[in-house]
């Protein structure tokens, strides 16, 4: 797919590891400029050395998602050097510890709910000019199949991922007949990341796709373009 994205620019949430930083690669292969945003600027820069030696261009933007006004100076800074954002991958997500509903640790979950949650509304309010702005304005979502069906222990992870399905859905049901942004939202599966083995400890990785193949599917996605209100699980 090299060269079939040339020209555009992506912005992708917690590139500095796992899926993020892999799709990123992945983006900055086929012809995109990568806003590779985070937290830890080492592993950032990690990840433009990746891209760098695939012969992409990537741009570090450093943000922490808790912070109240971290975005909006994110989006600000991002509309001060480009005129539109032509990809909005949104990959960073916080998985509090599996526990019981009424042993949930509230801390935890109110960094789940800011992460998971506010972040991402913030991440469609702050961008939503500068993907209208672009030709074909499209946002990817990643999301978990335990949004859609409840899991005990898992609730404190999967009642945030069932609000981000719906404030996505709710976001392209808004935009897709009055311009030309459209939104899709991807279950990953089972994929070897930190997150994984945060929540499967005793768990083989060498038993589960590693994240290249989602970064891989999802530039599929946007090289090919997908249907309004596109939702899919990756199972390999």
């Amino acid at each position: 797919m090299a060269g079939q994205l040339d020209g555009r620019l992506a912005l992708v949430t917690g590139s500095s590891k796992g899926i993020g930083a892999a799709t990123a690669v992945e983006l900055a292969k086929a012809g995109a400029h990568v806003i590779l945003t985070g937290r830890d600027v080492r592993a950032l820069e990690t990840v433009e050395d990746r891209i760098h030696d695939v012969g992409g261009a990537s741009t570090i933007a450093p943000v922490d998602l808790e912070e109240s006004d971290g975005i909006a100076r994110l989006a600000s800074a991002v509309a001060g050097r480009w005129d539109k954002l032509d990809y909005l991958i949104i990959s960073a997500a916080y998985l509090p510890t599996l526990t019981p509903v009424t042993q949930i640790d509230g801390k935890q979950f109110s960094r789940a709910v800011t992460v998971n949650l506010l972040a991402t509304q913030a991440l469609l309010a702050n961008f939503d000019p500068l993907l209208k702005r672009a030709d074909a304005g499209r946002v990817i979502g990643l999301t978990s199949s335990v949004g859609d069906n409840a899991r005990a222990y898992w609730s404190a992870y999967g009642s945030t991922m069932a609000a981000f399905d719906n404030l996505l859905e709710s976001y392209g049901s808004e935009v897709e007949k009055i311009g030309n942004v459209r939104v899709a939202i991807v279950d990953p599966g089972a994929t070897r990341t930190a997150m994984r083995a945060k929540a499967y400890p005793g768990e083989d990785p060498q038993t589960v796709k590693p994240p290249e193949v989602v970064g891989e599917r999802l530039v599929e996605l946007l090289v090919n373009d997908f249907p309004v209100g596109h939702r899919e699980r990756i199972e390999s």
